[in-house]
Order: C-alpha cells, then structure tokens, then sequence
C-alpha cells in the first residue's frame, strides 16, 4: 500500500542525463504524489520550463551540453527563484556546497539518494517556494496601494515607475535611474536590489560626485600596498566590496571623463585590477547607476549606452502632486516610531498648501518639513502654526523674492570683470534655491563638480583679496 501523498506534494522537474537515474527519481516521486517531468540536460529543462512551472528543480551537475552548473546560473540571472536540489556523486561535495552558496541552489542530495531524506528535502523545497510566493503576492499588493519598498505613490507616473521596477528587478540588466535631486532615485536602486535574486547580498551605494578625482579610480577598483603615496595597505574597492550583490553610482555624470572607459571595461568583462595590482579579479556584482538629466549628457556615449539598458525616470514631486496625501501619512508613520510622537495625520488646509507649493527640493524637502512638524506637534493632526518658516512662501507656492541688495548683485558696471557677474548669479541662484548644489548646477545648466569648482574658484579669490 503506497503512502498517503504529502500536504506539500507538488510539481518537480528532474534533471539528469542517466536514464536508468532518471527513471528511479520519478518512481519514488510518483509514488509519494509528486506530479514530475524530466530533462536529459539543461537545455532541454529550459524548454520544459517555457510550459511546465515545477515547484522544486531537481539537478544533475555533470551532463553534455548545459550541465547543471550552467542550468542555475541561467536560472539566477533570469530571475527565477524557483528552488533547485542538486543531485551530486560521492566525492563531489565541495562542488555541491559552491553551487549552493554562489548559485542559490536550496542543497543538495549525494547519490544513491534515500527516498525519505529526499522527501522531506522536497517538502521543505516546496513550502520555502510557496512562502517566496506570498511574499511577491503582498509586494504586488502593496504596490497597488500606491507603496512599493520606502517608494510612495498612486499617480499615473509612479506606477509607471513601479511597474518598470518589477520587471527589471529579477534580471541582471544595468539600469540608470534619471531625476532631480530628492525624488528618491536611491530608494529606487534598493528597491531593484531588494527585490532581486541579489537581495541577500550587500548593496553598496557610492556618490562619485563626492569623490575626489585624484582617488575615485582607487575607491572604485581598489588598490594594492605601494600603488600610491599613502597607500599604506591593501584595499578593496567597491566593485569588489559589492561582490554577491548590487554596486550604485549615484551622481554617474560627475564621473570624470578619463575614469568612464575604465568603468565600461569592467561593465563588459566583470573583472577589475587593483591600482598597482598584476592580475584581474572576478566581480559578480549588477551596476546600477543614478544621474540627474542635465549630468547625464557628461557621460561618454558608449557608456550611456551600457547603463541605459533600462531607464527609469523619476517625476519630480509638483507633476505628482496627488501623491503628496499618501507621501505624508506614510511620513508620519516612520517619524512617529523615530520621535515617539503620536500625530495622527495633517490638517486638510495644510495640504492645500502643500499642493500649491512647488517643492524645488522635492521628496526629501517635504519630509524635512513633515518632520520638523511632526517634532513640533507631538500629538494630534499637524496645523498651519507647526509649519517652518523657512525662505519659501508656502502659502503663494514660489520662493520668496529677495532684498533689493541681494538683486542688486546682478547691476553690471563698465569696467567690471565677467567672473563678477558670474559669481553674482551663482550666489542668486544659490540662495533661490536655498543652498541645494545640485539643484543650482541643474539651473544653470552646469554639472555639479563645476559649480563646485568655481565656488571654489570664487571663495580663494576672496581670500586673496582680503589678503591683500
């Protein structure tokens, strides 16, 4: 009498090029209620995954064509999360155990297999798989409800950006990410990361912007004791720091021109050299890559084009302004758990005027405001009287004019140099913006390493002539 089938018995596609192995698997299978279907190699398994979705893969390694090795790495790069069981020759352990820890094999099972110990193997296959499902069941569902990861929004143009993010997320596709300074291009990155087959695996955020151009090579590659004075010690870089996982370049544009060829290298090849260093080192790392549109026009072609397999733009928060209610309540819920406060939402007319206003420093302007609010209310809804009075006019949505001296910086005299009236204009949009670099560069239409260069240009003639 055959045992009663399991609560978890399933679907299971066996994977092996000896028939007589093959034709033993499905036995034990068929008569524990398992409905299977087999391949001869890893070829012919991605065929019988194009109709038939199995629960748990069961492997060979060793098999011509695609062996086994091959099938999972497909498999992980594709994005499939369906758990595979390595079927493995004695002696072969250490091969088993590198398929499971680098290509997410769930374990694995030396041959002759024991029928018992593989069911129960099986079973818990199947429930880690069903679990996997329910958990991209309530992402799908929380995406609906306008909240995808710490990314907020019901518009139009948010859920564009969510779907975008779903479907790029499982591959190994480089993404560049485009947008003003505060829409959450960041947020976007984890987002992909977390919801990736990398999602265990570190994520490792760098601004080149704030790199200095002497040292970004050595941050990015790495180094090797002696490559450079100061250089002390052997030092991982990023690409290498990020193994496993995601590395993102935010701010890609500032990157300097002699350094993007170098980084489009190890695009291609996934391997780097260390500053000083004799050989190449293997990187299994995905790229993703930030810039605002005005900085990426500084990119190298041929680089635009390797991080640009998909784009995902960001809207800024005054063409999205239906989301700002959603944006807020989901604010005051993290920043009561920060600050043990108990607000409880916002006051309708202090909504009215967040739509009127246009936020020049968009997400993280509105939660810098929600949360000073959020400090000073401590109870109850937030009013108009917990609002900062910073240099914007809230309440006419546009930032407020400045002093007549202030404008006067710009009354250009006979006689006067050009570098006068440049820094003049800068300071002027410096302060419309209050003190946002990135958002001035973007103003002016200039990266951000150059205003940050002719700040400097300005502040060391200052004090040359105050020396003076």
């Amino acid at each position: 009498m055959l045992p009663p089938a399991p609560a978890t018995s399933g679907r299971i596609l066996i994977v092996d090029d000896d028939a007589s192995q093959r034709a033993a698997l499905v036995t034990i299978l068929s008569d524990r209620g398992f409905v299977t279907q087999v391949a001869a190699d890893g070829l012919e398994a991605l065929e019988r995954l194009n109709t038939f979705n199995p629960d748990v893969i069961v492997t060979d390694l060793v098999m011509a064509r695609m062996d086994g090795f091959e099938l999972l790495r497909h498999l992980k790069e594709s994005g499939d999360l369906t758990p595979a069981i390595v079927i493995t020759a004695f002696g072969s352990i250490e091969k088993a155990l590198s398929v499971v820890h680098d290509l997410k094999a769930f374990w694995f099972l030396e041959k002759p297999v024991e029928p018992r110990a593989f069911e129960i193997l099986l079973e818990r296959a199947i429930l880690y798989k069903r679990a996997l499902q329910k958990t991209d069941e309530l992402k799908r569902e929380l995406t609906l409800r306008g909240v995808l990861g710490d990314l907020v929004g019901t518009s139009a143009a948010m859920q564009e950006v969510f779907s975008v993010i779903r479907q790029v997320a499982p591959t190994s596709a480089p993404v560049l990410i485009c947008g003003e300074s505060g829409t959450g291009k960041e947020l976007v990155a984890r987002e992909i990361h977390n919801l990736s087959s990398r999602g265990d695996g570190p994520f490792v955020p760098i601004n080149t912007a704030a790199l200095p151009e002497a040292l970004i090579e050595s941050e990015l590659f790495g180094h090797e004791r002696g490559a450079f004075t100061g250089a002390m010690e052997r030092r991982a870089g990023c690409f290498e720091q990020a193994r496993g996982g995601t590395l993102f370049l935010d701010e890609i544009g500032e990157m300097p021109l002699n350094t993007q060829p170098k980084l489009l290298r190890v695009l291609e090849d996934l391997r780097v050299r260390r500053l000083g260093g004799k050989s190449e080192i293997p990187v299994d790392v995905r790229l993703l890559a930030a810039s605002s549109q005005s900085s990426a026009t500084h990119l190298r072609e041929e680089l635009y084009y390797r991080l640009s397999v998909f784009q995902i733009v960001l809207p800024p928060l005054r063409e999205r302004k239906e989301d700002i209610p959603l944006i807020a309540e989901v604010m005051i819920q993290t920043l009561n758990k920060k600050h043990g406060a108990r607000v409880t939402g916002i006051d309708s007319d202090v909504l009215d005027l967040f739509r009127t206003y246009d936020w020049p420093g968009n997400v993280r302007e509105l939660r810098n405001v929600i949360e000073r609010a959020t400090i000073i209310a401590s109870v109850g809804a937030i009013r108009l009287d917990h609002l900062p009075s910073p240099s914007f006019d809230m309440r006419s949505g546009r930032s407020t004019p400045k002093p007549p001296a202030t404008q006067g910086q710009l009354t250009l005299q006979p006689g006067q140099p050009l570098s006068h009236a440049e820094e003049a204009y800068i300071k002027l949009t410096l302060e419309h913006v209050n003190y946002n670099r990135k958002r001035a560069a973007e103003i002016l239409g200039i990266s951000l390493r150059t205003l940050q260069n002719r700040i400097a240009e300005f502040h060391k003639e200052a004090h040359a002539a105050n020396a003076d």
